[in-house]
């Protein structure tokens, strides 16, 4: 071989590794998907090739159809190659072994949500990528999108009347005495109760009528129609395997003349819905049982479009149980579930038994586990009272997301909940994947983490204007078991920042950190990656604390390193920022940027704090006001110069957390506060 062919070979060899080096920092668009849509959110994701240097990036526009100016929502967050991993420590003859339960590693591509839209609305989408190092394939997306309009019965169907087990007044027709009897086209206490087909069809109605329905479920009764909710022997499970459809779903409602009330007798399951799509609770009460409603099990069986409206649960276990990943669009919403914790006292479980140990009651049993956990797409759980449980409102911590994209678990919104006097987490958006919405929820007295992702796969996880009132051990925040996605922006947090990472891909904007007396850092934050980023933030250290800013990642020579941090602690916000080039823009608060609002006691953290007592809206003349960067989408109609810190912009009207229609029923008489009357 010549010199000079050895010369030119090596020559075009170098100018190809030069090609694909910039080829792979240049972004080349792949496929557009739009999610399952929400009443109030839509979400979209846009695969992409290249980009290795992470500087590409896709701006969002949107409209109502109709209209010509278009308006800015956040852009897009970018994702790719973030590594989620976790372990589950058992037991073994030796003592405690780590085991993986996942290693998931997130794909190139974009992800994000627009939102703050109205239901049952036509929305114009525009999506634009772009990056200075180079674009190729289709780089603009138009799509029209229609949000979800709000489950409600189907005018015109039929309509069956129910009456409790001996009622002797007038009825209306066509009458039955049981649940079971209505739904399907007989029903017995025998062997034969599974033998009838079902009655209703989509768009039917069962009007339940006043009073205690309670199996007699040990009471082998044969063909007595008198007997307590005829057909559901032995489990007094009531099986529901029809279905209805979106617009006519199969409906269970109360009948407006009194409570109604659905009676466990101490079972294990209440309503089981795992071959029952589309059905549609209103104004029901259920107690007294292990799982109110069983809507999805892992692998196994589930259900779509269930909806639980302006109804009670008290004495339960859990009140909706669903770990399927094909459910999809439950709506449950306006409803008042009290667990079986103390009402008077916050207890803890296993968790920091240095702080708990020394109160009565510790570790507490969990028996409430959750109110409400779900998997899947499209659900909105929004505008529920929530006390005395374990955990507050869940998405299921399942493991590695499906492949499938029908299964992929996305596109679903948690908000405007009220959540009071939990055990461990009120939210927990854990094992999400992309496009899961928290926003504007209340959270007053939890132990471990007010607002948990354990983990995220990928992201993003919006945590936005949301309110927590910790007062405890915990802190605001659990970001553990390596999430990779999370935006946390607009929040109000009084509580100490533990149990923050390490995660990937995390963003803190306009939130308030606002420490509560416990002798922890106010903000120690943990992350793989040095693109995660923070600023625009409010900090009120704890006074006596001497590192109360932590920023652990990896060598700022890298831009991620998974499985390695750095650790770097400070005693000063100046100190914090100037070493690790965070939070530049952020400012020191205190109490006082609050009109009405103090520091719990560290040395009674089972006391409940109540919110009503407290006005968390912004003094005039805060540190907190125009303090904050423009978020589009979030903080749209700020006043002012800039944005606001915190959930509340000074001056506007503040949230409403819980029911907005308050269900029908009496109101348990350890209820800590009254959850009755007109909306606050």
């Amino acid at each position: 071989m010549s010199n000079k062919f050895f010369a030119v070979t090596l020559l075009a060899l170098l100018s190809a590794t030069r090609t694909f080096a910039a080829a792979s920092n240049a972004v080349t668009a792949d496929a557009f998907t739009v999610e399952r849509p929400t009443l109030l959110s839509l979400g979209f994701e846009w695969r992409i090739d290249g980009d290795d240097n992470r500087n590409a990036s896709v701006e969002v526009a949107y409209r109502k159809k109709g209209e010509t100016n278009w308006q800015a929502a956040l852009p897009m967050l970018r994702i790719g190659g973030e590594r989620v991993t976790g372990y589950a420590a058992g037991p073994s003859r030796y003592g405690v072994r780590a085991t993986s339960i996942y290693d998931y590693t997130a794909p190139n591509m974009f992800a994000g949500s627009i939102l703050n839209l109205e239901p049952d609305t036509e929305y114009e989408c525009r999506f634009v990528l772009s990056d200075p190092d180079g674009a190729s394939g289709t780089l603009a997306q138009s799509v029209s999108v229609h949000t979800r309009k709000a489950p409600a019965p189907a005018p015109g169907g039929r309509v069956f009347h129910v009456y409790p087990a001996g009622y002797k007044g007038a009825v209306q027709e066509p009458a039955f005495y049981s649940l079971m009897a209505a739904y399907y086209l007989g029903a017995d206490e025998s062997d034969h109760s599974i033998a009838y087909p079902p009655r209703v069809e989509p768009g039917d109605t069962i009007l339940m009528h006043a009073g205690v329905y309670k199996d007699a479920r040990f009471d082998y009764s044969g063909f007595d129609p008198n007997a307590a909710s005829y057909g559901t022997p032995f489990d007094g499970t009531y099986f529901l395997t029809a279905s209805g459809t979106p617009d006519k779903p199969i409906v269970i409602k109360g009948a407006g003349d009194g409570e109604v009330v659905f009676d466990g007798d101490g079972n294990n399951n209440l309503f089981n819905l795992l071959a029952g799509n589309y059905h549609y609770f209103e104004g029901i009460t259920v107690r007294n049982t292990t799982v109110a409603f069983l809507l999805g099990w892992k692998s196994i069986a589930g259900a779509s479009g269930f909806s639980l409206v302006r109804s009670r649960a008290m004495d339960v276990g859990r009140v909706v149980q669903d770990e399927w990943a094909g459910s999809k669009d439950f709506y449950i919403v306006d409803n008042v579930l009290i667990g079986r914790h103390d009402a008077n006292k916050l207890l803890a479980w296993y968790y920091r038994p240095e702080v708990w140990s020394k109160f009565p009651g510790f570790p507490a049993p969990i028996t409430s586990e959750y109110a409400i956990k779900v998997y899947g797409q499209g659900h909105v759980v929004a505008y529920n009272y929530v006390a005395n449980w374990h955990d507050g409102i869940d998405f299921s911590t399942y493991g590695t997301p499906s492949s499938d994209p029908d299964k992929n678990p996305s596109a679903n919104d948690f908000y405007n909940n009220d959540i009071y006097n939990i055990a461990d987490n009120c939210i927990e958006a854990d094992g999400a994947a992309q496009n899961i919405r928290v926003f504007n929820n209340r959270c007053v007295n939890s132990v471990t983490g007010a607002l948990s992702a354990q983990p995220i796969f990928g992201g993003p996880a919006y945590f936005y204007r949301n309110l927590t009132f910790v007062g405890t051990s915990g802190g605001p925040l659990k970001l553990i078991d390596t999430p990779s996605g999370v935006l946390i922006y607009q929040n109000t947090f009084i509580g100490a920042g533990r149990l923050m990472g390490p995660a990937s891909n995390a963003h803190f904007r306009n939130n308030l950190f606002v420490g509560d007396n416990w002798q922890e850092a106010v903000f120690n934050f943990s992350t793989f990656t040095n693109y995660s980023s923070s600023d625009y933030n409010g900090f009120r250290p704890n006074p006596g604390v001497a590192e109360n800013f932590g920023w652990n990642s990896p060598d700022f020579a890298v831009a991620a390193d998974f499985g390695k941090t750095v650790k770097r602690s400070f005693t000063t916000l100046r100190d914090y920022s100037t070493a690790s080039g965070q939070d530049r823009h952020s400012v020191l608060v205190d109490f006082n940027v609050f009109r009405k609002v103090s520091a719990p006691d560290p040395n009674d953290p089972q006391r409940l704090v109540k919110p009503e007592d407290y006005d968390f809206t912004l003094a005039r003349g805060s540190a907190a006001i125009d303090k904050g960067v423009v978020l589009p989408n979030i903080t749209d109609g700020f006043t002012g110069r800039a944005p606001d810190l915190g959930a509340f912009e000074y001056g506007q009207p503040v949230p409403h957390y819980g029911p907005i229609h308050w269900p029908t029923g009496s109101v348990p008489a350890d209820t800590p506060r009254s959850i009755t009357g007109p909306a606050r």
